[in-house]
């Protein structure tokens, strides 16, 4: 497989619950290192779709492949290992109240390792110290603020050192100073650690900000998938209504630049897929 190739491709995606179609041969790509943002109205098939990118659903049809990987077919043993490869950043940081920080961020070592508590330790407070918030190590969810907990949430995400990170309404609750900073934070993950990032969000300001891609779907169908210029220029009447009911100033984001992974960042995310290769044998 070339390493110049998508780093996720979603062909053909089909989602039936009963006699309820969610997901209607969906396609689309991600590029390695690089944010595609999936907006839409509620009930377009979001969260459906993530559900599918970090392999918690099969599909009733259609394929995901993630580098090379069609995890739509792989047993549920291979699934499994495969699932280490992808972090989620939940809405609400889904911490859990009883433990402190740095619990919350060594559980997924505690639970999918066989780490020494020294190398989990180690791990994870690194990971709190990178996201800044290593001083909270010992406090709980409780005694910290939003921000902060989103930032132990991400911490949490990336100590397993995943390829693909999923944030679900990450900015949902915050207030807009908060929120600017969590988009942030999510452009710096990904020139920091070089991880390919799919963020659910309403936020449309949010969307457009930190976007190298934008898919918009519509009734469980991609209407539009390009950068945010082309988006934002779409034919499509139902993607235009969509942007002016959002109340988003179309014209601030009118002039921005299209962006793509610098070549240094794409061999960042490529010497860490080597790594995890070695590492596996």
């Amino acid at each position: 497989m070339s390493e110049a190739e998508p780093h996720v491709r979603v062909e053909k995606l089909v989602k039936i619950y009963g006699n309820r179609t969610v997901l209607h041969g969906v396609d689309l790509t991600i590029n390695r290192a690089e944010t595609l943002v999936i907006i839409g109205g509620s009930g377009a098939g979001k969260s459906t779709l993530v559900r599918h990118l970090i392999a918690l659903e099969r599909p009733t049809s259609g394929n995901i492949i993630i580098d090379g990987t069609d995890i739509s077919s792989l047993s549920e043993v291979a699934l499994a290992r495969e699932r280490r490869r992808f972090g989620m950043v939940f809405q609400k940081y889904a911490l859990f109240d009883s433990m402190t920080c740095f619990d919350n961020v060594a559980f997924p070592l505690r639970e999918q390792t066989k780490l020494s508590e020294r190398d989990i330790r180690e791990k994870a407070m690194q990971k709190l110290k990178e996201l800044s918030v290593d001083h909270a190590a010992n406090l709980t969810p409780a005694q910290i603020s939003g921000g902060m907990a989103k930032r132990v949430g991400i911490a949490r995400a990336l100590v397993m050192e995943p390829e693909l990170l999923i944030y679900d309404e990450p900015t949902s609750g915050l207030d807009p100073v908060t929120s600017r900073t969590v988009d942030d934070l999510i452009e710096e993950m990904r020139e920091k650690f070089g991880v390919t990032s799919a963020v659910i969000t309403h936020d449309m300001v949010s969307a457009f900000d930190i976007a190298d891609q934008i898919a918009m779907l519509i009734k469980g169908r991609v209407v539009a998938q390009g950068t945010p210029a082309e988006v934002l220029d779409h034919a499509d009447p139902s993607v235009q209504s969509f942007i002016r009911s959002s109340g988003v100033d179309a014209s601030r984001f009118a002039q921005r630049r299209p962006r793509s992974p610098s070549e240094a960042l794409a061999e960042k995310a490529i010497a860490r897929k080597r790594a995890r290769v070695a590492d596996a044998k």
